[in-house]
């Protein structure tokens, strides 16, 4: 057995009472408190960002192929819908699922209200299953074989603001020349929490009637939303599907569509590393103070040990091994307090949020071992490292004062 793994063991052992166990106690719950503190804040911060990420690409897909236009309109320009992405979404093993879809601006009235809303159409091709979990009423959309259904999925904002419920009829006015009227009825009722972008004037409806008012056939459509299974992946996607359609149309990144959404989600990502760095940094400032109390404690056995021929190297490993001790013990109550808490949170909700603020009821987790393994790996390492510098002391130390030290 290594001689200073040896004596750094006995001197733990020893040291079950007094001054030096309330030491080593003090170290064990910083390096604890401040691994818990990391854990949370990452499982916190990718749950926030997965969530928020995934609620936009369930509602408009990864990539979307609209038609070029130099207009800045909600109503998009129609054009052969029939690409290869849509067609053949097998020639790309990225691509998951493509489906087609229109917008068209309306006035809706029920009883005394009236808002302005965009109808969302869409077809038998959508993707029923990701907008499921956001379905909290009613039922979606069902496609008649022929003619368009006049049902209509409508935003928990919207109905409130118009008193209206599932089963209700909705009367809505399109904007066009001339005006056309329809009556349609609310079949279901969806929430996202994303109300600047969808819930605040967002009604999904069938693209049929859409292709009715504006006189299309039924090749024609405003837009082709992509689904993809590996978002890191999108970028080499994108450049695919651009290749395989015609020149007058265009591929857009969802990201870059709602760049503001993920500007803000880096920028919490961003804030969450300075916190991280932060934690890092007490822990370290801490341990050196404790590891140099500890030095300065068992100053008459670094002169003995100098005494009997112990190189300064092997002194100072006494002191490491103590200091990785204390660092093992740390980091396995820091995961069992941080692991802990995000289990709870994730089981029992216990944390509430703001919607209006956050897009979400209630804080997120986000299991990824990746990450928790991460940390863990990168807190022991970095204050191993700065254990050197405390330790650096034992080299100045002179064997026959030491052993006068009282």
């Amino acid at each position: 057995m290594n001689l200073s793994y040896f004596i750094s063991k006995r001197i733990t052992r020893e040291q079950k009472e007094g001054f030096a166990s309330t030491i080593h106690t003090i170290a064990i719950v910083i390096i604890s408190v401040g691994l818990a503190a990391a854990i949370i804040s990452f499982l916190v911060m990718k749950g926030f960002q997965n969530t928020v990420k995934e609620k936009i690409f369930s509602f408009t897909g990864h990539l979307l192929i609209q038609k070029q236009s130099l207009e800045r309109s909600m109503e998009e320009e129609p054009f052969n819908f029939y690409t290869p992405a849509f067609t053949n979404p097998q020639g790309n093993d990225n691509i998951r699922h493509s489906q087609e879809y229109a917008h068209k601006v309306g006035i809706v009235k029920a009883q005394d209200e009236v808002l302005g809303v965009v109808l969302k159409g869409v077809g038998k091709s959508f993707d029923q299953k990701s907008f499921e979990p956001y379905l909290i009423e009613g039922k979606f959309i069902k496609f008649p074989d022929s003619a368009y259904s006049n049902q209509v999925v409508v935003s928990k904002i919207i109905a409130d603001k118009l008193r209206a419920k599932v089963g209700d009829d909705l009367g809505v006015h399109f904007l066009q020349n001339p005006p056309r009227f329809r009556k349609l009825k609310i079949a279901g009722i969806y929430q996202t929490h994303l109300s600047e972008y969808f819930d605040s004037k967002i009604i999904i409806g069938d693209i049929r009637l859409i292709r009715r008012l504006n006189d299309w056939s039924d090749s024609l459509a405003g837009g082709v939303e992509i689904f993809l299974h590996d978002v890191e992946k999108v970028d080499a996607t994108q450049e695919w599907v651009g290749e395989s359609m015609d020149f007058d149309l265009d591929v857009q990144k969802i990201s870059d569509l709602y760049m503001q959404v993920f500007e803000w989600l880096n920028l919490v990502s961003r804030q969450v590393n300075m916190i991280l760095a932060i934690i890092l940094l007490v822990i370290c400032v801490n341990m050196v103070s404790i590891v140099l109390i500890l030095v300065m404690e068992r100053t008459q056995m670094i002169g003995m040990l100098k005494a009997l021929g112990a190189s300064n190297g092997a002194v100072r490993s006494v002191f490491i091994f103590q200091g990785m001790n204390l660092i093992l013990k740390g980091l396995f109550w820091g995961n069992v307090l941080g692991l802990s808490l995000c289990f709870i949170q994730d089981q029992f909700k216990i944390v509430k949020l703001n919607p209006h603020d956050y897009y979400m009821e209630f804080v997120p987790i986000s299991w990824n071992w990746e990450v928790v393994g991460l940390l863990n790996l990168l807190t022991f390492a970095v204050v191993t490292l700065v254990l050197l510098l405390p330790t650096m002391v034992i080299s100045r130390i002179n064997p026959i004062r030491a052993i006068r030290f009282d």
